[in-house]
């Protein structure tokens, strides 16, 4: 029941988000135009709901000569193409507005597990486990407030599990909530890498909070 609720509340705050947003928009558009070439747009074929691919949208945030369809963390320098914008949009999250499109369409849903890229066949497999590739894909999500970019592989598919199995109403504000903070506090943004946070690790701050 509550997944026909979530999805109306997707369109909903899509729609809403569009709108008030509006203005960071044309900001953002305009900075990336005025330093470097290329489209403002990035498309990424990503991992949706039952492992069905589709085209994620992001503010572009690298030259146009970056090595396609790599992880940030798989490039051996990664700092030499991101851009300035881009590298202020990436720890402010600014660079994942373009989702809300991709909300609204009904490709992603406003929390959920973060989309993978189609080759990132580890986490897929290990998300497989946990049943975490049969629900919509999140801009944001449990995994994200508790590590992000410093999880391990294993931890995160974990993470998206335990969503998965707790999924509600309290948990997605709970998640949306501390999305809002850990974009402030920039936590959790390891820029060219992936950590090994362990889940024993992300079990003792939730207690903690």
């Amino acid at each position: 029941m509550y997944m026909k609720v979530k999805k109306v509340m997707d369109i909903v705050l899509s729609s809403i988000g569009i709108v008030i947003l509006s203005p960071v928009f044309i900001v953002l558009i305009i900075a990336i135009k005025a330093e470097s070439k290329g489209p403002v747009l990035f498309k990424q074929k990503r991992v949706g709901i039952h492992k069905k691919h589709f085209s994620i949208l992001k503010f572009r945030t690298m030259r146009v000569d970056t090595p396609k369809d790599t992880p940030t963390h798989l490039l051996e320098n990664p700092e030499q193409y991101i851009t300035k914008v881009g590298k202020f949009m990436r720890k402010t999250s600014l660079d994942e507005l373009p989702q809300i499109f991709n909300i609204l369409t009904g490709q992603m849903s406003v929390i959920g597990p973060r989309p993978a890229l189609w080759n990132q066949y580890d986490l897929i497999k290990e998300r497989d486990k946990y049943g975490a590739n049969d629900v919509p894909p999140g801009l944001t999500g449990w995994a994200q407030i508790n590590g992000r970019d410093e999880l391990a592989i294993e931890v995160k598919a974990k993470l998206d599990g335990e969503y998965v199995e707790r999924i509600s109403f309290l948990l997605d504000v709970k998640c949306f909530y501390g999305t809002i903070l850990s974009v402030l506090k920039r936590d959790g943004v390891l820029e060219g890498g992936t950590g090994a946070k362990k889940h024993s690790e992300i079990s003792r701050e939730n207690v903690s909070k």
